[in-house]
């Protein structure tokens, strides 16, 4: 009954991420993306949460995909990117004054938007 509950839960979580996702990636409006932050926030919750039970639910299975060379390769490869794209984004700031107006307007957007 687990592994059906974390596999329902991972389908509904994947499919309000990459709705919300793709919706704020072609959307580009900063209003929209504050719009859509709750759902995309909250699933990812849902998502990271479902994920771990599905890799301990499943740890034995994933393992031996890995110790095939080409899974091995292929998930250092992502992995080696994620690290790369996060050290960008970190070490690129906002600027402190744009970062500051930003985040207050985001503010009153959601206080007003939860209204």
């Amino acid at each position: 009954m687990t592994r059906k509950i974390v596999a329902a839960s991972m389908f509904v979580a994947f499919i309000a991420m990459s709705t919300s996702g793709l919706m704020i990636f072609f959307v580009e409006r900063p209003s929209f993306t504050i719009q859509m932050h709750p759902v995309h926030k909250l699933f990812g919750l849902v998502m990271v949460a479902a994920a771990l039970a599905h890799i301990w639910l499943n740890r034995s299975a994933l393992a031996g995909y890995l110790k095939a060379r080409r899974a091995a390769l292929t998930a250092g490869a992502l992995a080696a990117a994620l690290i790369l794209l996060y050290g960008i984004a970190l070490n690129n700031p906002v600027p402190q004054d744009l970062a500051e107006n930003l985040d207050a307007l985001a503010g009153q957007a959601e206080a007003r938007h939860g209204e």
